[in-house]
């Protein structure tokens, strides 16, 4: 073989391991594309039900403390602890000997004045009539006069006085100002005590009973609607041993302003306490029944990523290649969450497998592991 033959083999022998080499890298670059496993579900519309919890406080409607309104010795107590009382009736009594010894002496002041204003009276209609035939010098008559104006101030005194006197004869008897239950007596018979300052008792209103919690400002309006429905059966009440308190609530109350430290708004609920199961002060939990007025989008919960505050789902776009996409969640429910933006019905979210992937990866779907 010469020289020439031996260089074309060379030439052809370099080409086709080229050649071989090319298309080895091609199909690598084939096999070497990733394909992610993932579970995948459709965007679907549901009628959504479900509820959301508030921290609460039970808290009587009407609740005041009774404090002495007059000093002196409790010299009654026509209760026991506890008790339930209509509205008037007697609950404590303190001395009232003086007080009505003074309401006597201010209305035995009241008729002394009376009388003398009534001499007095009589006196200018005298002068008068001699003043009228010039038998008087006209400086009497001025001086009569300025006596009754006195006089009539001192009858208005004198029932100022009474009205005082009988007050506190009446303040000395302490009765209910609505009805209610008591607590238990924080005074003892021959207890002396000082007006104003001296804690009797509680009383409070039992039944109906309120809950009282705070909800965040972005939920205002949904409980302006719950307040204008009237609806009994979309609040709950439980307590703090897990229990639901039998029977619904009706809101009657949003405060008028939101607390600019925490954006959240005063609401209480009212509810029947036939039973006295609930007592002021309980803690418990509001929880509120919830159902879309039409279906809604939803998903699974699982689907959704949160990263700084910011929700997203990978969605499985053309070529089976995902795309991650923030959206605005709603209310969640079991184990889904309603999507207010973002997606589309009928759309394709990866509900498993979501830890590979990134934008742009391709995807191929396999059954939901149970």
């Amino acid at each position: 073989m010469n020289k020439i033959q031996l260089t074309a083999l060379a030439f052809l022998g370099s080409g086709i391991i080229f050649q071989s080499c090319q298309n080895k890298g091609a199909q690598q670059g084939q096999q070497g594309e990733v394909v992610v496993p993932v579970s995948a579900v459709q965007v679907s519309r549901e009628q959504v039900s479900g509820s959301e919890n508030y921290p609460a406080v039970v808290v009587p409607i009407n609740e005041t403390e009774l404090r002495a309104e007059v000093s002196g010795y409790i010299t009654n107590i026509f209760i026991t602890d506890g008790a339930t009382v209509n509205k008037g009736d007697k609950l404590y009594e303190i001395d009232g000997t003086r007080y009505a010894a003074a309401a006597d002496q201010a209305k035995a002041n009241l008729k002394i004045a009376e009388a003398n204003l009534d001499r007095v009276k009589k006196d200018v209609q005298r002068y008068r009539k001699l003043a009228e035939q010039d038998a008087i010098a006209k400086q009497t008559l001025d001086y009569a006069e300025t006596d009754q104006n006195n006089q009539e101030a001192q009858v208005l005194a004198a029932k100022a006085a009474v009205t005082t006197a009988v007050t506190n004869l009446n303040r000395s008897v302490i009765r209910a100002p609505f009805s209610g239950t008591v607590g238990i007596s924080q005074v003892r018979n021959g207890a002396l005590v000082s007006a104003g300052t001296t804690l009797l008792n509680t009383i409070s209103t039992v039944n109906p009973i309120t809950a009282e919690f705070q909800v965040p400002e972005r939920n205002i309006a949904q409980f302006v609607n719950l307040q204008k429905s009237g609806n009994q059966s979309a609040l709950r009440l439980r307590l703090s041993d897990g229990q639901f308190f039998e029977g619904s609530g009706q809101i009657i109350t949003i405060d008028r302003a939101v607390d600019a430290g925490t954006n959240t708004i005063k609401v209480r609920a009212k509810f029947n306490n036939q039973g006295n199961q609930l007592r002021a002060g309980m803690n418990a939990t509001i929880t509120v029944m919830e159902k879309s007025a039409s279906p809604e989008m939803v998903i699974p919960y699982k689907a959704v990523q949160e990263q700084l505050g910011v929700y997203n789902v990978f969605v499985i776009g053309d070529s089976s290649k995902v795309e991650q996409r923030n959206v605005s969640l709603g209310h969640k429910f079991d184990d889904k969450v309603v999507i207010k933006d973002g997606l589309k019905e009928g759309e394709k979210v990866v509900t498993e497998g979501i830890m590979n992937l990134k934008e742009g990866v391709k995807v191929t779907e396999q059954k939901a592991a149970n």
